[in-house]
């Protein structure tokens, strides 16, 4: 397999978001900017939309369909939540952490079977109340576990090794990786491949790819609910021939958008796109960020070179400004996540501000 190894300033890409102290940029958050087609066509694109780019928790909806079309749910008589809990990256919240102990409960799975280490929860407040009333760190605080409990609830199903549902070489694995490729319609040969913060391995492919499929996750879902279900929906763009896969993404956009608050967090990004009902989005680590409409059947992705996050929400709202869409869904951006910055005193200080700019191509 040969991997593209970008340098230094391939990463570096252009300027996307600035962030102002007073009247003076104080910083230039650079990097890389794809919208796609659920067709596979590159509509709008800003430094190289081809850069090779680990997934990470973006990851996470598309690492959920083989537990989906394998019956999990059925199974153990999981709801909606617990599909949104697989593909959380959750912060900790006792809402977060109900759902994942009655998810081990319903599938027999222990928390000690977790391939990664305890931790506490990322929200502050839940972290807080813990350490108050001396409670300790737990596997079921890490951000990924409700991947993880997904992974090995269909190990079980399946009769796959649980010790070893981590390594590359698992059947899990192997089958997570092809359906990545299929998806992003390239071979499994030509899917980079890592490991990621949670132990797990963790794919890389060119950063439109991942727009792609995003792209077609919501177009899918779009198609279904259009026909009042998955079994009477008409076959969306990029949709496979036998709609099984389909119809398992569009069931998992559909739990996201139901469980917005599980599958982040109060206050994040993805969350607060997820509670439109025409949007799919996750956050990945490292500056990755991507989000669909499904009745447009496009998507967009950025990759922020230094991987912060802050400067997401700027970006996501410029991409939408710039394409002409989802006037609703920056209202409630710029609603909840302000431009403006303020110090602990509560002074505003300065402002992040778009300063991307797509190439869009000619659709004439």
């Amino acid at each position: 397999m040969t991997i593209h190894k970008p340098t230094a300033a391939d990463v570096l890409g252009v300027p996307l978001v600035l962030s102002t102290r007073g009247e003076a940029i104080e910083n230039v958050h650079g990097g890389h900017a794809a919208v796609v087609s659920a067709s596979g066509a590159i509509v709008a694109e800003a430094g190289d939309p081809s850069i090779w780019t680990y997934l990470r928790s973006t990851a996470k909806p598309i690492q959920a369909l083989p537990s989906i079309l394998g019956g999990v749910p059925e199974a153990y008589g999981l709801g909606d939540d617990a599909i949104a809990m697989m593909c959380a990256s959750h912060h900790g919240t006792p809402a977060h952490i109900a759902v994942l102990e009655r998810m081990l409960a319903l599938m027999g799975v222990r928390e000690e079977q977790l391939v990664f280490g305890p931790q506490m929860p990322v929200n502050v407040e839940a972290r807080d109340e813990i350490i108050r009333r001396g409670g300790q760190p737990r596997k079921l605080y890490h951000v990924c576990a409700g991947k993880h409990i997904g992974m090995l609830a269909l190990c079980k199903l399946r009769g796959w090794p649980m010790d070893s549902y981590a390594e590359l070489e698992h059947p899990l694995q192997q089958e997570l990786l092809r359906t990545v490729a299929a998806l992003a319609d390239v071979e499994p040969e030509a899917v980079g491949v890592a490991f990621d913060g949670c132990g797990l391995p963790v794919f890389a492919l060119p950063l439109w790819r991942l727009a792609l499929i995003y792209a077609r996750f919501a177009a899918w879902d779009a198609a279904a609910a259009s026909s009042g279900g998955p079994s009477g929906a008409a076959p969306a763009a990029g949709a496979p021939a036998n709609g099984a896969l389909a119809a398992a993404a569009g069931r998992i956009a559909a739990a996201m958008r139901s469980y917005p608050a599980l599958v982040e967090g109060p206050g994040r990004l993805a969350s607060i796109m997820l509670g439109d009902g025409n949007v799919v989005a996750k956050s990945g680590a490292q500056g990755v960020f991507v989000f669909a409409l499904g009745r447009e059947g496009i998507a967009g992705v950025v990759k922020l070179a230094d991987g912060t996050e802050s400067p997401w929400p700027e970006a996501v709202c410029s991409i939408l400004e710039q394409m002409g869409l989802g006037q609703e869904v920056i209202a409630s951006i710029r609603r909840q996540i302000p431009p403006e910055m303020r110090n602990d005193a509560g002074q505003v200080t300065g402002r992040r501000e778009p300063c991307l700019e797509l190439r869009i191509a000619d659709r004439s």
